[in-house]
């Protein structure tokens, strides 16, 4: 017999660290773009498990790559060679027109090996131990060490210091403080194509571009972040192909494996020619054969399916209904975003009760920064779903 939900809840509380304050929904499975708790009520799911579930919950094709591979490998090491890893890397090179991949198993490992390859093309340049990287206020590049080091939020650094040490804060979108920060010390250049956790704020045009000739101009390693808005995401594969801005390493991962837990960084060849060698970096786990047989599925759904495609399409019909709800409401500031990773800023009205009186309606939705509701469903949605959405939402605002 199912344990009750407040049964569940304490018991987790007894025996997993309290580092989430988490919502008081235990969710037991999903089925196409909606998820079920334990007590059998249905959510309209709108948050993708922070954008992770591109393809929902049981995308036809998805599960059978996945059984097939449990009963051939799980894990050798990467002593070895594995068919999964090879074909998944190839997709991925195709898919980002870049070099070369090292598989990581989540996207904060993705970025320390982004930073590790920036500093080590700088000192096979010069040999020098002082390398700097600039990063973007307000950014999110994950919780590690090296990782938090680069992310521009002061109170998640706070209690960590002293941190990684090397780096140095410019505005996003404002290339002239980039510019102010380069030195002959500074060995690269980190950013989100698309800003999330900072409350969904796109690159322009004219800095993405300004950024990449800063990099060329110095010799420096332009690391773009599309953990969160790559993947099909943002209407593109890869958020910076809009812009027709490459890098020169790029690091991936949530909707990389569409549940299973997978990241990568990708080098271009100019970063895979002049960078990380045998003995410099290394993963257990990374790049297993059950993993990559969940990425080598997703390029092939992906693909088979035309969801880039798709996106674009619903992503156009979700960002002109949220402009309806910004012209209508005077505490809906704005919408931002691109595709289906879209953010609504709030004045006047605390997004956290939104979120919860959502959940109530069966939508689940999520925060981004101090008054954004961030809107990242799984890229399956059809625009019936944005209806049912928008009518959620609305009884929640109210």
């Amino acid at each position: 017999m199912t344990e009750n939900k407040e049964t569940i809840i304490e018991r987790a509380e007894g025996a997993v660290l309290h580092t989430y304050n988490r919502y008081p929904l235990v969710l037991e499975k999903g089925e196409g773009v909606y998820l079920y708790d334990t007590e059998g009520k249905q959510y309209l799911d709108f948050a993708a498990g922070i954008a992770v579930q591109a393809l929902g919950y049981h995308y036809p094709g998805y599960d059978e790559a996945l059984k097939a591979q449990i009963d051939k490998l799980l894990h050798t090491s990467n002593l070895f060679y594995n068919v999964p890893a090879m074909e998944a890397a190839e997709k991925l090179v195709k898919a980002s027109g870049m070099s070369k991949v090292f598989f990581t198993n989540s996207g904060t490992e993705a970025i320390e090996g982004a930073l590790k390859t920036a500093r080590k093309y700088a000192w096979l340049k010069d040999k020098r131990e002082d390398h700097e990287i600039i990063a973007m206020k307000h950014s999110f590049h994950g919780r590690s060490m090296g990782a938090l080091s680069v992310t521009g939020n002061e109170a998640y650094q706070a209690p960590f210091r002293p941190l990684v040490g090397g780096i140095r804060f410019a505005e996003y979108n404002n290339l002239e403080s980039v510019r102010a920060q380069i030195t002959e010390k500074t060995c690269g250049i980190i950013l989100e194509t698309i800003q999330g956790e900072g409350g969904i704020y796109p690159a322009t045009e004219e800095f993405l571009k300004g950024v990449k000739a800063l990099c060329e101009e110095h010799d420096l390693l332009l690391i773009l972040d599309e953990i969160q808005c790559g993947m099909g995401r943002a209407g593109h594969m890869f958020a910076w192909q809009e812009y027709g801005v490459k890098p020169n390493v790029m690091t991936c991962a949530k909707a990389l494996g569409c549940g299973v837990p997978v990241g990568a960084f990708v080098l271009d060849e100019k970063a895979a020619a002049a960078s990380l060698a045998p003995g410099d970096h290394g993963t257990t786990y990374g790049g297993n054969p059950f993993a990559c047989a969940a990425v080598s599925a997703v390029f092939d759904l992906f693909a088979e399916n035309g969801i880039v495609d798709h996106v674009r399409e619903v992503g156009d019909y979700l960002s002109g209904k949220l402009d309806e709800l910004v012209r209508q409401y005077d505490f809906i500031a704005e919408r931002r975003g691109r595709g289906l990773m879209q953010g609504l800023a709030f004045q006047g009205r605390p997004v956290g009760e939104i979120v919860v009186k959502s959940q109530e309606m069966g939508l689940l939705v999520i925060t981004a920064g101090n008054n954004v509701l961030r809107l990242v469903p799984p890229l399956i949605i059809e625009k019936k779903h944005v209806d049912e959405m928008l009518d959620k939402l609305t009884r929640a605002l109210f």
